[in-house]
């Protein structure tokens, strides 16, 4: 016992890790199994890429099985000069895209020469309305304009309550100024939520690529 005791101690630092000569594949050979790394609370259901449609949709995958669904958008840029990004819902896997929504904005934006900063109330909120949602500001087509961010949809399949969403994306476009937008707001069915598309005012999304998670 001594020399196995005496050994192993020739393995370590002073501080008790190993040295880094002390494992190998001699010394290691043994080993049969290894932990299972951590997994992430986000689960990829689906991606979407655009590539001059009208919209991306998301029909299938929004049920049950998670309490929140995460979309992730990734530089949408337009073909044509638009007000932004638009959402709406389904409660018939996208045969109408017609959910009842009432919403809030706020935004702020900073300029690129540091001259103009500010916090406001956005103007774009729905009250009772089936119209598509408005959740970011203005994208025009200059090659460096985009706008990405995120849309969380809360316990969709829910039948008793009204279905809570909030986003938070970032614009550039001609000013010259980063836009932060935040929105908010609820489907008011006690309908199951099972579509979301995403389109903009008019024209189509040159490129975008959506991809929706399931939380944990």
């Amino acid at each position: 016992m001594g020399a196995n005791t005496r050994g192993f101690a020739n393995l370590l630092n002073t501080d008790g890790t190993f040295l880094s000569g002390a494992i190998n594949n001699t010394s290691v050979s043994g080993i049969t199994d290894l932990p299972t790394a951590a997994k992430s609370d986000l689960v990829l259901i689906s991606s979407q890429t655009a590539s001059n449609d009208s919209s991306i949709s998301f029909t299938s995958g929004i049920d049950s099985t998670y309490d929140s669904y995460i979309f992730k958008i990734v530089n949408f840029h337009p073909s044509t000069n638009v007000d932004g990004l638009f959402v709406n819902f389904s409660t018939d896997g996208g045969s109408n895209w017609n959910v009842t929504k009432t919403t809030t904005t706020f935004i702020s934006q900073h300029s690129e020469n540091n001259t103009i900063t500010e916090l406001a109330y956005g103007n774009y909120d729905l009250a009772q309305s089936t119209a598509d949602f408005r959740f970011s500001i203005s994208i025009y087509t200059g090659n460096d304009e985009s706008m990405s961010g995120t849309l969380q949809l809360f316990n969709p399949s829910s039948t008793t309550y009204v279905k809570h969403f909030m986003s938070e994306v970032n614009c550039y476009f001609a000013s010259a100024r980063s836009w932060n937008m935040f929105a908010q707001g609820y489907c008011n069915t006690t309908s199951a939520v099972n579509g979301v598309i995403f389109r903009p005012n008019t024209g189509n999304l040159e490129e975008c690529t959506i991809s929706m998670y399931g939380l944990k």
